[in-house]
């Protein structure tokens, strides 16, 4: 896969329906339906560029390692996986929600050591750590609204977006860590070896950005 071609990571799902566009936007097409078939690499209207279509989660470690030169992926996946493995040039304003603490509307909590329910728990613990709260951090990967009203956790680190499940599970938004969006990250090396096509395709997305 690693030859003269320009690979690019995509995350699946809802963030896959709101890039194409962009990427459309900035004449990479590909050239058969992603949303409809099960293959993972596909190629585009470009010849030197190919498109895989992965888990969010990895991402950041296909760009990283060079299995793709780019990738897109959810700020709060960068941030969980660590950012010093490629660049991050570019923020493409999509998936926008907010990375939050939260926890039930009267916080019963009088421990001094705050058990954490999260999927993010690199995240989570350089956020306590830098407030000086001693916590106990409990990796979940779903269902993190009933943590606390099953005496799991007595607080959540997740993504918020309306605020409505938590108020349905009787909790509420408490402190901010991050807003999130998707961004663009490039492998450090093939911005070397590769500069001239990622610099371009890196320009059609900013203009497609402001277009958006």
């Amino acid at each position: 896969m690693k030859s003269a071609n320009l690979v690019i990571a995509l995350t699946k799902g809802r963030i896959l329906e709101e890039t194409l566009p962009l990427f459309a936007a900035a004449d990479i097409v590909p050239i058969e339906d992603i949303t409809q078939s099960r293959k993972l690499l596909f190629d585009t209207n470009v010849e030197t560029v190919k498109l895989m279509v992965i888990r969010g989660s990895d991402v950041p470690t296909y760009v990283e390692f060079g299995s793709a030169d780019m990738g897109v992926a959810g700020k709060d996946l960068i941030l969980e996986h660590g950012g010093d493995g490629f660049y991050e040039p570019l923020d493409l304003q999509i998936a926008k929600c907010r990375l939050m603490t939260a926890g039930p509307v009267t916080d019963q909590s009088d421990s001094d050591v705050l058990k954490v329910a999260t999927k993010f728990t690199n995240i989570a613990k350089r956020y306590y750590a830098e407030q000086g709260r001693q916590v106990e951090l409990i990796k979940l990967n779903g269902a993190l609204e009933l943590a606390p009203s099953l005496g799991l956790a007595d607080a959540i680190v997740d993504i918020v977006d309306t605020g409505k499940t938590l108020k349905a599970n009787g909790l509420e938004p408490k402190h901010l860590i991050s807003y999130i969006s998707s961004r663009v990250i490039v492998n450090k090396a093939s911005m070397k070896i590769k500069n001239v096509i990622i610099r371009d395709t890196l320009s059609k997305l900013s203009t497609a950005v402001k277009a958006n």
